[in-house]
């Protein structure tokens, strides 16, 4: 059995005193100063994450024009990336025949080139489903680490890149940093402002120590990561989403723009078009829906959702679940029929818990627009 693999700054975690746990076959801080303490933290200033693990791909038309591999791309991914302009990025999924999410990806515009950033446990499988088109060059970037800055305070990255000060949300930009050419994106998964700042390796760990010398920034590792990103009602691959879950049913819909949708100038082309398309029109069976449980404790992953206290058959399923400690109350996610609304019952350690269907996010996103 192989070692787990490591990111350029796990000197820098253990130094800082990180609880390290293997994710997706790589040794990642979960945690620094604990979840709670660092979940709050992101909410009031701004956290840096490690998210090196995640895959970072090059994709180039062997032509050198980047309409070529816009068309190409948008053979695997229902997004509008012919009219992704340069400098800006979008949210992006890969789906199966079957209409089914195999992952999904944030897809950005560099001139002639696009980068896609894809999760990690899924990067070797999207590594050859890109490597299936014609006419595209297809690099992994493994010389890079990729750093998150998430917080109301995470403007503080113009303090080292002043050029991040001009950004707004979903802009992308190759940008300098110490001579070093450094990929900035501005967006997030916490709900917060943020930026995701890709670095040549050799270069990350000073970066980190930089970011960190600044006022109100801290360290934060994947257990606040997950539980903020519960709480802006963000799915997780492998858990919220999946090839069983189509795009409509994950709520992900607006990922399909009109133009790739029914009658839209460029409809379908892309693997499981007519499942999607279709459902999209129609209104999917199931869908993903914001939960909230009476008392305080948490529903767990994997608990049986009911229609009522007495019911035998469950009619879904809990796919994220966790405390939101911004929110003071127990949070999830689960897959549940599209009809049903109001209350449904979870099953929690032998006793059934009144749980109410609620509307997502369960905080109001502050992104930089």
């Amino acid at each position: 059995m192989s070692s787990p693999k490591t990111t350029s700054l796990h000197g820098l975690h253990a130094e800082t005193g990180a609880r390290f746990v293997e994710f997706a076959g790589w040794e990642l801080p979960v945690q620094f100063a604990g979840v709670m303490p660092e979940h709050l933290h992101t909410r009031a200033h701004a956290s840096l994450f490690d998210v090196s693990h995640m895959g970072q791909v090059l994709v180039t038309a062997d032509s050198g024009d980047p309409s070529d591999a816009a068309a190409a791309l948008e053979t695997l991914i229902p997004a509008d990336l012919v009219g992704l302009a340069d400098g800006r990025q979008r949210y992006g999924l890969f789906t199966d025949e079957r209409g089914g999410i195999l992952d999904d990806l944030m897809v950005s515009r560099h001139g002639d080139r696009f980068l896609l950033v894809v999760n990690a446990a899924r990067t070797e499988h999207d590594l050859g489903w890109l490597r299936q088109l014609r006419g595209v060059a297809v690099d992994h970037r493994t010389d890079r680490a990729l750093l998150a800055l998430q917080g109301p305070e995470a403007g503080a990255l113009a303090t080292l890149i002043p050029e991040a000060a001009q950004m707004r949300f979903m802009d992308s930009r190759p940008l300098e940093w110490a001579g070093h050419e450094v990929w900035v994106s501005r967006s997030g998964y916490t709900g917060e402002d943020g930026f995701e700042i890709s670095v040549p390796n050799d270069a990350a760990e000073r970066f980190a120590r930089a970011l960190l010398a600044v006022d109100g920034v801290l360290p934060a590792g994947l257990g606040a990561r997950d539980s903020l990103r519960l709480e802006a009602g963000m799915p997780l691959y492998g858990h919220d989403l999946s090839t069983d879950v189509t795009p409509a049913q994950g709520g992900l819909g607006w990922a399909v723009p009109k133009v790739r949708r029914l009658d839209g100038a460029r409809e379908g082309g892309f693997p499981g078009a007519d499942v999607v398309l279709s459902e999209l029109r129609d209104g999917p069976a199931r869908v993903r829906r914001g939960l909230r449980p009476e008392g305080r404790a948490p529903i767990r992953e994997g608990v049986a959702l009911y229609a009522d206290d007495s019911a035998t058959e469950p009619i879904g399923t809990v796919t994220s679940g966790s405390f939101g400690p911004s929110v003071g109350h127990p949070i999830a996610m689960g897959m549940l029929p599209a009809e049903i609304g109001g209350t449904v019952h979870a099953e929690l350690r032998g006793r059934r818990v009144p749980v109410a269907i609620v509307d997502l996010p369960f905080i109001t996103p502050s992104y930089k627009r």
